[in-house]
């Protein structure tokens, strides 16, 4: 069996991605702001890989790739100079991600869920940040599918 059918919903997530990351603090307050473009692929049935691609209204751009290795059993892992961490599906609707930032150290984990509707026209995503047991910030992220 391949990726796709030991894990449907991450290939339902299949596509291009575009929407707004709002990053809050622990009292509510805006921290960041950006838009995204995310491309997410399924390759030769056997690994997942993300691009993604945020803009700032300043005129700012970054791009981060994640490529991810199927593990066996609904499980995916990546591991790249920025970030490490695992995902898998929860129900049929919802992936659930734990990583660290590795500049960050081990001390800070983060935690998201994606949620994609049930059209698959509309994702929401949301992120804790986790340091000695308190969330410290989250990162709520509303995206369309473009492509």
């Amino acid at each position: 069996m391949g990726l796709r059918a030991e894990m449907p919903l991450l290939a339902r997530h299949e596509g291009e991605w575009e929407g707004t990351y709002l990053h809050l603090g622990r009292d509510g307050g805006v921290l960041d702001r950006h838009r995204s473009r995310i491309t997410c692929s399924i390759v030769a049935d056997a690994a997942y890989h993300q691009v993604n691609e945020y803009t700032w209204e300043d005129g700012r751009t970054e791009v981060h790739e994640f490529p991810g290795a199927y593990l066996g059993g609904g499980r995916c892992a990546f591991d790249t100079e920025r970030i490490s961490g695992e995902f898998w599906e929860v129900d049929a609707s919802t992936i659930y991600l734990t990583w660290v930032y590795k500049a960050e150290g081990e001390d800070l984990k983060l935690f998201e869920l994606i949620v994609l509707s049930d059209d698959g026209r509309s994702r929401s995503r949301v992120w804790q940040w986790i340091r000695a047991g308190e969330c410290i910030r989250r990162t709520l992220i509303d995206e369309k599918r473009v492509g």
